[in-house]
């Protein structure tokens, strides 16, 4: 009687286990469908399914990049070779064709170049926060902007900050990568003549940062895809060219590292507010 009575209340571990063996990266469909009595198996056969879904969502995303990153790899590396071919095609090349080649190439090498900086950069960001210290938001911002209004007053757009100091804990190096492309993004996409505004703002506890810039309008249902890795908002840029879509996607990963809260909002009349909150006494 005892063995009978174990056997039917270990048969539903028999199930998940053998469930569990014949699930892998290629079938995380399936999930394990416990029915039966609300109890602590049951509960547990939930939990584990999902976890499937997690891991389900999380290899469809990695496939998701990868297959992007392949694209925009290839772009670049495409157009060099096609390049070459077309100035090997010419039996009497000149001095000033040669040199047009050779800037051309040139030009898409820094463009591939950007790219995998920015890859790696995202990369790096997703591993975490190694080392936490003290660093002043608004001294990092200032920082940033300093090497940004050259850039902006190229493009006509004006930059008005408002920055007082707001002491935080994290990864300075990261932050200031997050505040980099937080600006960089608001000058990408903006119009001639636009206007960025950049804040910092400390609160007991919370040290904010917040970018708004006028640009084309986004929808509200675009906001959160905004964030994801070779997502852009339309076309419409000032100047830039250079853009891969991981400006916003490397923001959301430094800002997950640091347990930090992204706000977003599209303005009325074109552009985006975006804030992000850090916890000023660190994990």
């Amino acid at each position: 009687m005892a063995w009978w009575i174990a056997g039917r209340f270990l048969r539903p571990l028999r199930t998940m286990n053998a469930a569990a063996r014949e699930i892998s990266a290629t079938n995380l469909h399936r999930r394990l469908g416990l029915e039966g009595p609300q109890d602590e198996l049951t509960e547990l056969g939930r939990t584990l399914d999902d976890l499937f879904g997690r891991l389900e969502a999380s290899f469809e995303a990695q496939r998701h990049f990868v297959a992007n990153a392949s694209h925009e790899l290839r772009t670049p590396l495409a157009g060099l070779q096609t390049l070459l071919e077309v100035a090997l095609a010419d039996p009497n090349p000149d001095t000033d064709t040669m040199r047009s080649v050779c800037q051309e190439a040139l030009t898409l090498g820094e463009h591939q170049q950007r790219l995998i900086q920015a890859l790696l950069t995202l990369a790096t960001s997703e591993r975490g926060v190694e080392q936490w210290g003290p660093f002043d938001l608004a001294h990092i911002t200032e920082t940033v902007l300093t090497g940004r209004r050259h850039e902006a007053e190229r493009t006509g757009i004006t930059i008005e900050s408002t920055l007082v100091a707001a002491p935080a804990t994290g990864d300075p190096k990261l932050i200031e990568l997050l505040v980099a492309n937080l600006i960089d993004n608001a000058l990408r996409h903006n119009t001639t003549g636009g206007r960025i505004e950049v804040a910092t703002i400390s609160t007991p506890g919370r040290a904010t940062i917040t970018v708004s810039n006028t640009g084309p309008t986004i929808p509200p249902s675009e906001i959160d895809r905004l964030f994801e890795p070779f997502q852009r908002a339309g076309s419409q840029r000032v100047g830039h060219t250079d853009g891969h879509g991981l400006g916003l996607a490397i923001v959301h990963a430094i800002a997950h590292a640091h347990h930090a809260k992204i706000t977003a909002r599209p303005r009325a009349e074109g552009g985006l507010d975006i804030g992000v909150t850090l916890d000023s006494s660190g994990r």
